[in-house]
């Protein structure tokens, strides 16, 4: 089969999982939907991309599977640690000056960052003053988020991490070990709001004081960047924060020249006054 059939089948498949599901994945970076279609299609055995759409469009069921595929889910708590001493020690100053704060972690996959955000704010005395929305469109992604349960081997990592971001008190203080398995306290979550929502079709969360979408803008082609950096735009009150992953810029967006480096080398912005 010819890489052009194959463009094509893929094409179709993106636009059926639109119609079919309102799945919108037709701007997304096309070489990773490809490897990603082809992975998925090895996986469960089938011989081209054209009987990977008829499977998904006749059984809902395939939905969530492939869904697995085509977003990503690697994550670790405390991720970039220095990211989350930036926050720590030079958004956080600013936030503490609000009676109430609002936070959307935007692609929160399998919720780490969720809980990251968490511990840091309730070390800064933030936490119970902070509502935190958790969105992503996954929705096995956002049931595992809900959960806060990790395998108990991915703990070192985390502690590590959490302890090179400033942490100032020990991990271990917010999990219990269970059956090979860490469960982080219910507490850290009670003001959390999961909930579905798509950069590509859905829109504003108003009102926002910082809004952390990390290595998630990668997986876009350049006009749903601009899309989800307007979304943050508007999403901001003035002076609100931004963070986004280190391999993304705001440099070439079209909404630039709405924000203004604040830690440059963490990649976090800060949206103008005005």
């Amino acid at each position: 089969m010819t890489h052009e059939v194959e463009d094509i089948e893929i094409q179709l498949l993106l636009e059926a999982l639109f119609q079919r599901y309102h799945y919108d994945f037709r701007h997304y970076a096309r070489a990773s939907i490809k490897r990603r279609l082809l992975q998925a299609r090895s996986h469960f055995g089938l011989p081209s991309i054209t009987a990977l759409q008829e499977r998904v469009l006749h059984d809902a069921e395939m939905l969530p599977r492939l869904l697995g595929f085509l977003t990503v889910q690697v994550s670790e708590m405390f991720r970039d640690p220095s990211y989350f001493r930036a926050l720590r020690e030079q958004v956080l100053p600013h936030l503490r000056t609000f009676p109430s704060l609002k936070v959307w972690i935007a692609g929160c996959s399998a919720g780490e960052e969720v809980y990251s955000l968490a511990i840091l704010f309730r070390e800064e005395g933030l936490l119970d003053r902070t509502l935190f929305y958790a969105t992503d469109i996954n929705p096995d992604a956002l049931r595992a988020a809900e959960a806060g349960v990790y395998p108990l081997d991915r703990i070192r990592k985390f502690t590590e991490n959490h302890q090179k971001s400033g942490g100032r008190s020990s991990l271990s203080d917010y999990y219990t070990a269970d059956y090979g398995r860490a469960v982080f306290d219910k507490s850290l979550r009670s003001n959390v709001v999961f909930s579905d929502h798509s950069l590509v079709t859905d829109a504003v969360f108003g009102e926002m004081h910082l809004i952390s979408c990390r290595n998630v803008m990668i997986y876009f082609d350049r006009d749903l960047q601009d899309r989800a950096v307007g979304l943050f735009r508007d999403s901001l009150i003035r002076n609100g924060f931004l963070g986004i992953g280190s391999k993304e810029s705001l440099r070439f967006s079209r909404h630039a020249g709405a924000f203004v480096d604040f830690v440059p080398e963490e990649k976090i912005y800060r949206r103008r006054d005005a």
